[in-house]
């Protein structure tokens, strides 16, 4: 966070929120995902003859596939909602809002550029991609009008 006067010690802005959840949801289930298409993958293989005589196999591995399906749904929806809270949590206006330095009434804070969301946004869309890219705000300015 920067601060108006030479002396002041620099402080660390933190964010308020915890935005981490749909991005855990989402990883959890690529795991899960993997594991399951390996584990498949061996049944398919190795044991063929065993999936192809019993026939509640292959209506439970359907099962799971349409389970995997719906929750992969569902994490991209929770991984687009976590982007916005980011976004929104990361505007310029939204960071010089919490700063108390900012509030002080012969200081006259403004946003730098507005951060580029281009890379974020496409993780919802492609969602084999991280949203970590990108997804930095830009730095805060603080001019103090006495000096």
């Amino acid at each position: 966070m920067p601060v108006c006067e030479e002396d002041a010690e620099k402080r660390t802005l933190h964010l308020m929120g915890d935005f981490s959840a749909p991005a855990e949801f989402f990883v959890t289930l690529g795991v899960f995902s993997f594991l399951y298409s390996m584990a498949a993958l061996v049944v398919y293989l190795r044991f063929h003859s065993l999936y192809i005589e019993n026939k509640r196999l292959p209506f439970a591995d359907f099962c799971v596939t349409v389970s995997f399906t719906f929750f992969w749904l569902v994490a991209a929806a929770a991984w687009g909602k976590g982007l916005s809270d980011v976004k929104g949590a990361t505007r310029p206006s939204s960071l010089i809002a919490a700063m108390t330095v900012c509030h002080i009434q012969e200081s006259v804070c403004n946003a730098g550029a507005t951060p580029s969301m281009g890379l974020a946004n496409i993780s919802v869309v492609r969602t084999g991609r991280t949203a970590s890219q990108g997804t930095q705000p830009s730095p805060q300015s603080c001019i103090n009008d006495s000096h």
